[in-house]
């Protein structure tokens, strides 16, 4: 399979919200805004959000991902609102091999919309979205064992808990070794 000739739509919507790539240009200054605002919640988990990045950084980071979009090497969804068109969080295909085809799902929130299920409702859609239309074969969702708002969403969503892999991974800050879980989501097993 080509995956340039695999059909994505511009925009998924749930019961609340609406899924888009990020555009061109122009996304940069209110995804910057989000990470600012959930930087302290941000650092414990991910890389990038060690320092605080520019406004061009956050910039050039989301252009790239709309050329990655368009060349199917990752499919990330800038997440938004319906009613008010707030920038919410990120949703991602990451790590996609089209061979099998399978993927990883990758996500954060803007803090001030936490523990209102959203990111729940993405990555459900996009579980969904998925199996049903592009025919992955297997979804993972990996985060750091004690991360234990990232694990709700796969354990709430179906997901199996296939692993703990010890000693897998660093830190955001790379300062100490973490454990891994891997969760699945196989269509054949559902």
């Amino acid at each position: 399979m080509n995956p340039l000739l695999v059909n994505i739509p511009t925009q998924l919507e749930t019961e609340r919200l609406i899924l888009r790539p990020p555009r061109q240009f122009g996304d940069g200054s209110f995804v910057n805004a989000a990470i600012k605002d959930s930087l302290n919640e941000l650092q414990a988990w991910l890389p990038f959000a060690q320092t605080m990045p520019s406004v061009e950084e956050t910039e050039a980071n989301l252009r790239e991902a709309h050329i990655n979009f368009l060349k199917r090497e990752s499919l990330r969804f800038l997440i938004f609102h319906k009613e008010t068109n707030e920038f919410t969080g990120v949703a991602s295909f990451e790590n996609i091999n089209w061979e099998i085809p399978k993927c990883q799902i990758g996500y954060w929130i803007n803090t001030k919309f936490s523990g209102k299920g959203y990111m729940s409702e993405t990555v459900k859609t996009l579980t969904e979205f998925g199996l049903n239309d592009i025919k992955f074969k297997r979804i993972e969702i990996r985060c750091e064992s004690s991360n234990l708002k990232s694990r709700s969403i796969p354990e709430k969503l179906g997901f199996e808990l296939e692993g703990i892999l010890k000693n897998e991974d660093l830190s955001a800050d790379r300062s100490r070794l973490t454990d891994t879980c891997i969760y699945a989501l196989v269509p054949e097993f559902r």
